[in-house]
């Protein structure tokens, strides 16, 4: 693997374990965000926070996280007309995708990463898209990904790898991959500063984190804190 990655970093669960599982593996890790007009634009707060609790839980992580920025793409929330960015209710639309799903997001996304590690010479693009755990949305598949990949390295006559961690495991198996990345300071982390709540709901916490607790982001944020404690106490008892 090269030494120096981009984290595409939400301040949500899923981000932030791609952050700390590519500072294990990195030298140097640097950090984006997006504005993109999200309902749930609280999580730009959030991210600051984390970023904050890495360094100061993590000195050995310190040292290694680079530059943050978070890039305005306002426009994209204004041509989606979708749940996640206009106050409606969430349902399916007549597609069969629920109206969350932003049309372009991490395709956007994934094109102006590159861009910026182009110019700073990271050559790795770490996301936390899935495809086990997922609302269904397309932008989030592993072929997708692929095939922006190579597009975007013949666009740009480059050699990116873009690395997505989380593709092939559920929302359990991520909060076991934070524990062992991080331990109990890590899901702690997770729990306290992350949001993952399309509400943007930071009033209600809850054993697994903040959310209204209904939204579809939260069913898969609770069902996985419940099935991964299930798990864990059944190891114990293994044991």
């Amino acid at each position: 693997m090269s030494k120096k990655a981009l984290v595409l970093f939400s301040g949500g669960q899923d981000s932030t374990v791609c952050l700390a599982w590519a500072l294990s593996k990195f030298d140097h890790v640097e950090t984006i965000g997006f504005d993109y007009g999200q309902r749930h634009r609280v999580e730009l707060e959030c991210r600051l926070s984390v970023l904050d609790q890495f360094k100061d839980q993590f000195p050995q992580w310190a040292s290694k996280l680079g530059e943050d920025r978070v890039i305005d793409l306002s426009w994209l929330g204004q041509i989606s007309d979708c749940a996640l960015t206009e106050e409606r209710q969430i349902e399916l639309s007549a597609n069969g995708l629920p109206n969350t799903f932003v049309p372009g997001r991490n395709l956007v996304f994934f094109l102006i990463s590159s861009a910026i590690a182009y110019r700073r010479g990271l050559d790795t693009l770490v996301g936390g898209m899935c495809q086990t755990d997922f609302s269904g949305y397309p932008d989030c598949r592993e072929d997708t990904l692929k095939a922006l990949q190579v597009a975007t390295n013949l666009g740009m006559a480059s050699s990116f790898r873009f690395e997505t961690p989380l593709m092939w495991i559920d929302k359990a198996d991520t909060y076991a991959l934070g524990n062992t990345l991080g331990g109990t300071a890590l899901l702690n982390i997770i729990q306290e500063y992350t949001h993952t709540c399309y509400m943007g709901d930071r009033k209600q916490r809850h054993e697994w984190g903040y959310g209204c607790g209904t939204c579809p982001a939260c069913e898969l944020r609770k069902n996985g804190w419940e099935k991964y404690k299930l798990q864990s106490n059944q190891t114990l008892e293994n044991y």
